[in-house]
Parts: structure tokens; C-alpha cells; sequence
């Protein structure tokens, strides 16, 4: 698997809609977030009568022999809950381990800042070894995985140097399991199935919202498929032998593709958003928007017309908030201008034969 050249649209997708513009904590749009490849536990999903999903499944085609590894590794982003207190009592100094006395506020303004509660996420991968094509066919019991829980507090210093306030980051335990199958469906050509289960504990009250499950859950999950001595078939336009095999691949909630470079067979994404085969990030892009579908140039434009009190919300709720607009902000002119469109593909028109 060649990890380099499916990391930049892997990423691009695990950060879709992340934060939409006008990219503050005020805005509508970003009041409820985290929409794109949402596993929540099973418990909530049963609860929701499966509105929403604990479960994500990949199903493609593989030719090769029984010896053909596979490579498997599922990405996700965890929530991590930020909050922020202020402290009783001033301190100097804020020992490893140490918990001080605080009360949570909605925002506390210090130093010409201004911090606030908010969503913010980590990422996680899972991977699996190598296996077989042929020995995955007898494979019944699923690779389990886990994240602990863990809170950190990250102390806010006055102009004195006082500690007066800390922002806390917490984060829930994580449990799942990736179920993988093989099944031989012609000669040298092999159907695969990849299963993301959220098997995370999760009591479900009369009270519970779906803000509680994203507690618990995998946000932005998305499969990366490997193969050695092989190559995947693509779903979108398979050879004609093989198109009745290819439509009976059910995936659910997710659209593999093939990536890398335009012919290349060793790798496949599998991804809740639509893609085509080979999606590639333009080479213009300076950075990440948080949307796949981006046009970057009229994105930075409207970053570049909010207010300063907007812009000053927008970096105070986030550091990838913040870099982009400082980003977008030292833009070069020469830069900004390679946005403004580009032919590509260019060929000449061939006279029709009469």
C-alpha cells in the first residue's frame, strides 16, 4: 500500500466539514457538526430504531491468488470535549497530575484572548496485519480495538503569570472491531468485506442526545485497502466480465474507490463521501478548507471580508481555524491568483470522419 499517495485525499476526508465557513462556534452551521461517517454505539443506534449507524461496510474485488495479502487500516477522528475553567484561586505553577479547583464558565477573556467550549478532535488509526485473501475466507473472529479515556488540563496565565484558568480536554474510551471476509466468487477473483462495529459501552437514557453518543462515537471513518501480488477491480467502472460481480458488492455507508496514480490497482479508499476513481487535491490549494467539494478562491475571499470581531471569534475557537486564517491572511499574491482557475486536460479535437 502506498500510504504517501492516498494521505492527502484521506485527510481531506477525515476533516470534511470539520468547521464550515464563516468557520466560527456562533454560526448555525457550525452548532451541529461531525455529519460524514458518524459509527455511534450500537446501544444508541438500536435506540434510534438505526437512524443512525453503529456500523460501516466495504465490499470490493480483488484479483489474484490465494496468496494475495491485503492490507487493512480504518481512520477516524475521536471527540475530544473542551472545556474551561476558572480557577478559585490563582496559582503559580500546575503539577503533572495535579487537579486545581476551577469552575466551568462559558468563556473567559484573558490576555486579548477569549476561550470557550468547544468540539475539538484527535485522530486514530487502526491497523491490521497482512492476511491472505484465502485464509480471510475461514477468518471468523474480528480484530478488536481500543482508546482509553483520558483528561488533560492545559493551565491559562494572566499578565503576571499566574495561572487563573485551564482548558480541559476529555475524552471518552473507544471500543470497536473490524470484521474482515473473503469469499471466491470466480477463478482468480475474490470478494472482500470490511465491517467497522462501534462496540463501545454506552447507557442510554431518556434524557440521552445525539451530542452524548458523539461522545462515544467514530466521526469521519473511512477504510484504507491495500493489496500485494494483486489488484482491486474498480466498482465504478469494472470490466465488462466482472460488472455483475462488481454490482452485487453491497457497501453501506461508504464509496470505495480506486487511488494513486491514474492506472494504479494497489490501493482503494473507501470513504462516506462520493468520489470517483483517482480523486486527486488540486495543486493550487494552499491548505485545507474543510470541505472536499472546496473552491478555494471564493472561500479565502469570504475569509478575507469578515470583520475583525469575526475573525478574531474564528481563531480564538480552534488552532486549525486559526492557521487557516493566518494562512489565508499571508496568502502571496501570486498564490492567491493560481486560484482563479486553470485548464487542465487539454487535447486537440479530431476532424470527423465523413
Amino acid at each position: 500500500m502506498n500510504v504517501g499517495v492516498v494521505e492527502q485525499i484521506a485527510k481531506a476526508v477525515l476533516y470534511e466539514g470539520y468547521m464550515l465557513y464563516p468557520y466560527r462556534p456562533s454560526s448555525v452551521k457550525n452548532q451541529q457538526r461531525w455529519n460524514f461517517g458518524v459509527l455511534c454505539p450500537q446501544s444508541y443506534s438500536v435506540a434510534q430504531k438505526g437512524s443512525e449507524a453503529w456500523t460501516m461496510q466495504t465490499e470490493c474485488l480483488v484479483e489474484g491468488s490465494a496468496m494475495t495479502g491485503l492490507e487493512v487500516r480504518v481512520r477516524f477522528l475521536q471527540l475530544v470535549a473542551r472545556t474551561v475553567g476558572q480557577l478559585i484561586l490563582p496559582i503559580s505553577e500546575l503539577l503533572p497530575g495535579e487537579i486545581p479547583e476551577y469552575r466551568l464558565v462559558e468563556k473567559l477573556a484573558l490576555e486579548g484572548r477569549v476561550y470557550q467550549p468547544w468540539q475539538e478532535a484527535v485522530e486514530r488509526e487502526v491497523i491490521l496485519p497482512v492476511y491472505n485473501v484465502e485464509a480471510l475466507a475461514y477468518r471468523l473472529v474480528p480484530d478488536a480495538f481500543s482508546f482509553p479515556a483520558a483528561k488533560q488540563f492545559e493551565p491559562l496565565r494572566d499578565r503576571d503569570g499566574q495561572i487563573v484558568g485551564v482548558i480541559v480536554r476529555e475524552h471518552k474510551p473507544i471500543c470497536g472491531a473490524v470484521e474482515i471476509m473473503s469469499e471466491r466468487v470466480a477463478g482468480e477473483v475474490f470478494k472482500i468485506s470490511v465491517r467497522v462495529c462501534n462496540t463501545t459501552p454506552f447507557e442510554v437514557t431518556r434524557d440521552s442526545t445525539r451530542d452524548d453518543a458523539l461522545l462515544s462515537s467514530l466521526a469521519s471513518t473511512h477504510t484504507v485497502l491495500g493489496v500485494q501480488d494483486g489488484r482491486f477491480v474498480s466498482l465504478i467502472a469494472p470490466p465488462e466480465a466482472l460488472g455483475e460481480m462488481a454490482a452485487q458488492c453491497k457497501n453501506v455507508g461508504t464509496f470505495p474507490v480506486l487511488v494513486g496514480d491514474q492506472g494504479q490497482c494497489d490501493t482503494l479508499l473507501s470513504s462516506p463521501i462520493i468520489l470517483y476513481d483517482y480523486p486527486q487535491i488540486a495543486p493550487e490549494s494552499a491548505g485545507d478548507l474543510f470541505d472536499g467539494t472546496e473552491i478555494d478562491e471564493i472561500l479565502s475571499l469570504r475569509i478575507m471580508t469578515l470583520t475583525d470581531d469575526e475573525k478574531r471569534e474564528m481563531s480564538h475557537s480552534d488552532d486549525r481555524a486559526r492557521a487557516m486564517l493566518e494562512r489565508t491572511e499571508n496568502m502571496p499574491a501570486k498564490q492567491f491568483m493560481k486560484l482563479h482557475g486553470v485548464l487542465r486536460g487539454l487535447r486537440p479535437l479530431r476532424e470527423e470522419t465523413r
